[in-house]
């Protein structure tokens, strides 16, 4: 991960700055390049084709916008910018920065996220799985292609896995899926979906 700014940004600086850059994200008022390669890029968006699939032939009243923030309530100087986000359109008319900005403040609005691994392993396992939480975030996947994530979350040997993380009573409930395993979703239940399917890179 890299740390481009040693000085500290407020949630509006970072707007005004960064606001159309999908590189970047802050937590905690620390600017993170997210560094997006092509095979992260490629995977992000076929699981967004995926989903936006099963949207479609479920006639979910849901989207999947291009670039979207989240910012957390609880956490000032913070926001998030999931790889794939679900939004749920009748929830938009409570979201209070929506009609100026793509950014999200509440947790209903929100079905499902998820993140592609990249450099950035320890946010996506640990500072994410607690703020998508408390944002009562229902669904939260963790796509880490390439098996980067530290041996406590996914194991030894590490390889590439996908967590499905499911909210219950506010704590997040893990379940691993390795290449070959079929993912099982409570957001999306029709979903036909391997880790192998979106390993094209």
């Amino acid at each position: 991960m890299t740390y481009t700014s040693p000085k500290l940004l407020t949630f509006e600086e970072f707007i005004a700055q960064y606001g159309d850059n999908t590189r970047y994200e802050l937590i905690d008022g620390q600017l993170r390049d997210m560094e997006p390669t092509g095979p992260h890029e490629a995977v992000a968006g076929s699981i967004a084709g995926r989903i936006y699939v099963e949207i479609f032939n479920s006639n979910f009243n849901w989207l999947v916008p291009k670039t979207c923030l989240i910012k957390p309530p609880a956490a000032e100087a913070t926001a998030l910018r999931p790889d794939v986000i679900v939004l749920d359109k009748a929830e938009l008319s409570k979201e209070p920065l929506w009609q100026k900005e793509p950014i999200i403040c509440n947790g209903n609005t929100i079905k499902l996220a998820a993140e592609v691994m990249s450099t950035n392993w320890q946010d996506d396992y640990a500072r994410k799985v607690e703020e998508y939480a408390f944002l009562n975030i229902l669904e939260y996947w963790i796509v880490d292609f390439r098996g980067l994530g530290g041996l406590q979350f996914i194991g030894n040997p590490q390889q590439p896995t996908f967590t499905v993380c499911q909210l219950v009573n506010g704590v997040y409930q893990q379940q691993q899926y390795r290449l070959g395993d079929t993912i099982s979703s409570n957001v999306l239940p029709n979903l036909q979906l391997k880790l192998d399917d979106i390993m094209h890179i």
